[in-house]
């Protein structure tokens, strides 16, 4: 039996939860890592869809229109990186909260930061580390209008030096907004 991937069209995202805050497009090579996001944030009333790899969620990011892609880097047939510089080239995509979930090198987040990246959570990672920084990056987009740059820091308020989120501003905390 070989590898299973999410198919689409067809309902293969889960189940739509009363009082949904938002919909969050998970993409990981990994079946396991992806359910593991996927109940995380369905607790937290967020609707999941998900993707087996980059090529996957280029094919569906706008039939679902999430709120919020996270990505894994590294994947077969397109890696994180790519997507997301593809997810920022396209002007239809540019303006979505791009998270990169994954063990990640300092070369990766500085390419994810240079093609627009938003924020990296290093597996791995505490549940509530993931609830927390997605929650922070739909309410961020909400107080951008869903709208605004495809460059690399749409999360917080821009600074870049507050901790008030009590979020790391480098990756070895595990957590780091752009």
């Amino acid at each position: 039996m070989g590898k299973t991937r999410t198919r689409w069209p067809g309902r293969s995202y889960s189940r739509v939860v009363p009082g949904v805050s938002g919909r969050v497009l998970v993409v990981d090579d990994n079946k396991v890592i992806r359910q593991l996001i996927r109940v995380n944030l369905e607790l937290e009333g967020l609707e999941v869809v998900t993707a087996a790899d980059g090529a996957e969620c280029l094919d569906v990011v706008h039939q679902v229109r999430p709120d919020l892609v996270t990505l894994d880097v590294v994947m077969p047939r397109l890696d994180g990186l790519r997507t997301a510089a593809r997810l920022r080239a396209d002007p239809r995509t540019n303006h979505l909260p791009l998270a990169i979930i994954s063990a990640c090198t300092q070369y990766e987040v500085e390419t994810g930061l240079d093609v627009g990246v938003d924020a990296f959570l290093s597996k791995p990672f505490e549940p509530a580390e993931l609830v927390r920084l997605v929650k922070q990056l739909i309410q961020g987009r909400a107080g951008r209008g869903g709208v605004g740059g495809g460059g690399g820091g749409g999360g917080g308020d821009g600074s870049g030096d507050d901790d008030d989120d009590g979020l790391a501003d480098g990756v070895a905390g595990g957590v780091s907004i752009g």
